[in-house]
Parts: C-alpha cells; sequence; structure tokens
C-alpha cells in the first residue's frame, strides 16, 4: 500500500484488516496451523465457539480462499478443513498480533479500566 493510497474503501488493506477484523477468523486459522481437522475436534481444541459460529467463519474463510473444505468418503463420510497457501500465508501477521497482545494486552486493559472508571465518575 503506497503511502498516499490511505485506507479507501476498496483498498487491499483494507480487506486484509476486515479478515482479521472478524473475531473467530484468526483463531480458526491459527487452529489449522498443523493441518487439516475435522469441525468437531476444531469446536473441541478452540473452545467456546459454538457450532454455528464455526460453520459461519469456515464457510467465510473458504469464501476468502484461506480454507478448504475436503470431503473423504467412507463409512461414516466426513470433512475436514486444512489451510490453503493463502490461510498459511496469514500465520506470520497473526502470530506478530498474538505477541503484541501477549506484551501490551495489560496496557489495554488498563486504558480501558481508566474510561470505564472516567465514565462511571
Amino acid at each position: 500500500m503506497s503511502a498516499d493510497q490511505g485506507f479507501l474503501a476498496d483498498c487491499r488493506a483494507r480487506l486484509a484488516f476486515d479478515l482479521l477484523s472478524n473475531t473467530w477468523n484468526a483463531v480458526v486459522v491459527w487452529a489449522l496451523r498443523e493441518g487439516p481437522v475435522r469441525p468437531g475436534r476444531l469446536r473441541e481444541h478452540i473452545g467456546g465457539i459454538s457450532p454455528k459460529v464455526l460453520t459461519e467463519t469456515l464457510r467465510r474463510l473458504e469464501f476468502n480462499g484461506l480454507v478448504e473444505r475436503r470431503s473423504h468418503p467412507g463409512a461414516p463420510p466426513h470433512v475436514d478443513y486444512g489451510l490453503t497457501d493463502l490461510g498459511r500465508s496469514l500465520l506470520p501477521s497473526i502470530e506478530a498480533f498474538g505477541l503484541w497482545a501477549a506484551e501490551h494486552g495489560d496496557e489495554v486493559m488498563r486504558a480501558q479500566e481508566l474510561m470505564e472508571s472516567r465514565d462511571r465518575s
């Protein structure tokens, strides 16, 4: 992104921020980093995500080319989800953001508490 482009509505940087701004997108991508997983196992691994929200998130990630759904015949048939090369390319950014959060999360929470106490006053 060039410095003069800013954050226009159709800007590619904005597209990337939108992909990561959804609460579950980055979590699911990170959870898939070690290989394909069946939805039930993925949900157990993540915790706190409903089946409906997981399904919606996986569909959204698939729509955006970050995740691929694989069907496996058999008795019973099943599906799993894995990262595409495009999805894998997001892992360093997600890791960097997680490191930032670990380093600065307490500062953010203190700022929030300060603002909440000001609002109550």
